[in-house]
């Protein structure tokens, strides 16, 4: 099991190579969305937002995705929020992992609307 630093570096990378990316790739990045990386085995949020071509991390929580039906509800739900483990996170920002096989088994789930899902299908 990756530690909670491991996978903040890990979106740190994640950032780097969006802003490295190809045009195309960085064009879907560009969107200007709130995100949040729930990581199951760990039970930690990272939340912030996905703009200009990165992704910025601007929280770590405790628990779940934030959002209705929580007793936080001033936090906002994340327009766009990604759940897996700590260990896929790393292995997908590594190149070790294939998104479209991770999310077709299951090994993660991404939540957003139609609409952002068809922008994001650059990045996948």
């Amino acid at each position: 099991m990756a530690t909670t630093q491991e996978c903040r570096a890990a979106l740190d990378r994640l950032s780097e190579q969006l802003a490295a990316a190809p045009a195309e790739v960085r064009s879907a990045a560009a969107l200007d969305r709130s995100v949040s990386c729930h990581l199951k085995d760990l039970d930690v949020t990272f939340a912030g937002r996905l703009r200009s071509g990165g992704i910025e991390v601007t929280d770590t929580l405790a628990g779940p995705h934030p959002g209705p039906g929580r007793s936080d509800t001033h936090r906002q739900k994340a327009a766009i929020r990604l759940t897996m483990t700590s260990d896929d996170l790393v292995a997908l920002v590594a190149g070790e992992l294939n998104f479209a096989h991770a999310w077709a088994t299951r090994r993660l789930t991404l939540d957003a609307s139609f609409r952002d899902l068809l922008t994001l299908r650059k990045l996948l």
